[in-house]
């Protein structure tokens, strides 16, 4: 019997939860297994609960089903996590996990201690979608399915170009693309296509980074007033550090955006060497892969960057790279 299979053994009320603010990963993995069961277990009375998705993801089967209020009545019998690496991750709807009766993890950063009742966490994994077609019986993978599970991978692996791609990787892909998937669709709609507003934000973003510690490192923030400005979300500012990541001899891209909470920053940082990020993040609070963390730190744009450059030095004087 396989995890999921055994998880699911008995349980006739299951919720799904991805963390904030919902990546493509987030979100493919959770309406994935979402449609998963929905097109296999009828037996099952599934939720999956979401904060608002981006519309770029409309064209993914689920995508109006997604719960976006707690309901602290509420109870199930399975809880599955996707993506997330901690329970503070899992924002408004944590109680979720800590009161349903069993509970199953599935995600792929190295961060992840475990959380749930059994824990399949693979920090070698592309993406929570590779992770999460591993459990699958491929005889019950729809064509809805391979959608999610493809939007999944070439998010969290930048189309195959991130150090995360694997000969694994692509031959999950190539198995995906079987299923007459519109990929190229897919590719265009929700990991290139911008509105007006969101490119106006980066050029902005791009426009007022600067480069600090020898020209190694390069930051930029991003304010409420300019999302306001160019009538964005805080969802717009994705993308923004792959922009500054490929700036030549750029090693460390930090960026800060305003939540809307008093001095408080979300900091998403890249990186194009070995320092290890997620262990930067973790001393914020935060966590996340080798390459790519990030965390929500209070305080002003000095400060959090002085912390940060504090860490990236440490790492330097291991690494022998000062």
């Amino acid at each position: 019997m396989g995890i999921l299979t055994e998880a699911l053994n008995g349980k006739k009320t299951v919720v799904i939860l991805g963390h904030v603010n919902p990546d493509g990963d987030c979100v493919g993995s959770c309406l994935g297994m979402y449609n998963y069961l929905t097109e296999n277990f009828e037996e099952l009375d599934v939720t999956v609960c979401l904060e608002s998705l981006s519309k770029k993801f409309e064209y993914i089967k689920g995508y109006t089903g997604a719960c976006t209020e707690f309901d602290p009545e509420k109870k199930y019998d399975l809880c599955i996590t996707l993506d997330a690496s901690d329970v503070k991750r899992l924002g408004a709807f944590a109680p979720y996990l800590e009161t349903a009766e069993y509970s199953l993890c599935i995600d792929h950063h190295v961060t992840n201690a475990g959380m749930a009742n059994v824990n399949v966490v693979d920090a070698d994994a592309s993406s929570c979608c590779e992770v999460l077609y591993g459990l699958l019986d491929p005889e019950m993978i729809s064509e809805a399915v391979a959608e999610c599970l493809y939007t999944g991978i070439i998010h969290d692996t930048g189309v195959f170009k991130y150090s995360n791609t694997s000969r694994k990787t692509m031959e999950i892909v190539g198995r995906l693309i079987e299923f007459g998937i519109d990929f190229p669709r897919i590719i265009d709609g929700s990991f290139y296509m911008k509105s007006y507003g969101q490119s106006k934000l980066h050029g902005c973003a791009l426009l007022n980074s600067e480069r600090i510690m020898d020209d190694r490192c390069i930051y930029t923030v991003v304010t409420q007033e300019q999302l306001k400005q160019f009538g964005c979300t805080v969802k717009a500012t994705d993308g923004i550090v792959d922009q500054l990541r490929v700036i030549d001899g750029v090693e460390v891209v930090i960026l800060l955006y305003e939540t809307g909470n008093p001095s408080e920053y979300k900091v998403s940082l890249r990186t194009n060497s070995d320092v290890d990020l997620a262990r930067i993040a973790a001393v914020f609070g935060g966590g996340g892969h080798v390459k790519a963390a990030g965390c929500t730190v209070t305080g002003t744009v000095d400060e959090i960057l002085s912390g940060v450059k504090e860490q990236i030095e440490i790492q330097w004087e291991e690494l022998g790279t000062v």
